[in-house]
């Protein structure tokens, strides 16, 4: 199978709010990109269905499934639901799509788990909601579809599943998910001493987790390192039929909620890898609050996915897409050239800290 692109217009013109990180265009920019840069022809391109109830209660509670239905239907949410269920929150705020947009990110993950169950790979940028709960948003995360599309792959037979996640934030709700399961193995790069505060190097969710939580600076070598000496053999000596790789672009340099270094060639390194060793990969979006950085990101993770190549120096309908953009923050007053005029970072190398080798040792320890 060609890889394939799950996309939906719901994320365009959808925001969380003014004030909040999410108000950016994310997923249609990386669509435009794509479609600007031709490569993004229909039989790739599948529309996301959105989840029902039913799926998403496969890990939700009916519950909290139906107060969140309540919540986008009424537009308001009682201080009883706001205080079970962390609606109505600053991070997690009602707004007009609250429910169908993440159900159609759920729905998005379950359909690739069903497209990758035979082989191939399978790209969900409006995925990687980590922090959601079966019983409670958190994080700017009402569901887990990465919760969601693990549970659907284990449906279809697949009897080992790795989750790799290179987001900047510790997915504390998959780990909470699968504590303790042998049919799951998580493997999580995350900042250290940044929210939510979780994935510390000893705790291992009851052995269904290597979590490696890395220092402010974190760059293209250390990562390098990490890629080949945790994540690989950490996926190939579980014998993982089934890869979800989340690929939260907020580990990027430029991301205001993170102080981690890396290009965005790093995320590319870790999908080229991945799909080099396993025959199934579901890769996914997750956090990202730079509309430049997320863009360029993300389009050359499915470039790197579909094996396209990335031109040094993009045409103009595709600048286009990126001089189109705008951002509140101060970065987005006088942003550099290129961020309109290229997909790739340059390149961010580094020592790497004895903090990073010593974490990697660890780990390496446990996979023995």
């Amino acid at each position: 199978m060609s890889a394939i692109f799950i996309g939906s217009e719901i994320y365009r013109g959808s925001s969380y709010g003014r004030a909040h990180p999410l108000a950016i265009p994310r997923v249609p920019t990386v669509i435009d990109l794509a479609r600007a840069l031709g490569w993004l022809p229909r039989e790739t391109y599948r529309v996301s269905p959105r989840a029902k109830p039913a799926a998403l209660e496969a890990f939700h509670t009916p519950a909290y499934v139906a107060a969140l239905q309540a919540a986008e239907h009424r537009q308001e949410v009682s201080p009883a639901v706001r205080a079970r269920h962390g609606l109505g929150t600053v991070s997690n705020p009602v707004f007009p799509e609250m429910y169908r947009r993440p159900a159609t990110a759920a729905g998005g993950s379950i359909l690739g788990a069903e497209l990758v169950a035979g082989g191939g790979h399978v790209y969900n940028p409006g995925g990687g909601t980590h922090h959601g709960f079966a019983d409670r948003a958190g994080g700017f995360c009402y569901l887990n579809d990465p919760v969601l599309a693990i549970l659907r792959l284990r449906a279809l037979g697949m009897h080992r599943i790795a989750y790799v996640d290179i987001d900047a934030h510790h997915c504390d709700g998959v780990e909470a998910a699968f504590r303790g399961a042998q049919d799951v193995r998580l493997i999580s790069v995350h900042e250290a001493r940044r929210w939510p505060f979780t994935g510390a190097l000893e705790e291992d969710a009851d052995g269904a987790a290597l979590n490696l939580p890395v220092p402010r600076g974190f760059n293209d070598t250390e990562f390098a390192m990490v890629l080949e000496e945790v994540i690989l053999p950490g996926v190939e000596g579980f014998g993982a039929e089934a890869v979800v790789l989340q690929c939260g672009s907020d580990a990027v340099a430029e991301d205001p909620l993170s102080r981690l270094s890396l290009s965005n060639r790093s995320h590319w390194a870790a999908v080229r890898a991945l799909k080099a060793i396993c025959p199934r990969l579901l890769v996914l979006g997750g956090g990202g609050y730079n509309p430049w950085s997320v863009a360029r990101c993300w389009t050359g993770v499915w470039a790197t996915l579909a094996g396209h190549e990335i031109p040094d120096r993009l045409p103009p309908g595709a600048e286009a897409v990126l001089r189109g953009l705008s951002w509140s923050r101060a970065a987005g007053r006088n942003p550099p050239g290129h961020w309109f005029t290229t997909l790739a970072d340059a390149a961010r190398p580094g020592p790497v800290r004895e903090e990073v080798r010593d974490g990697v040792r660890s780990l390496r320890a446990r996979l023995v």
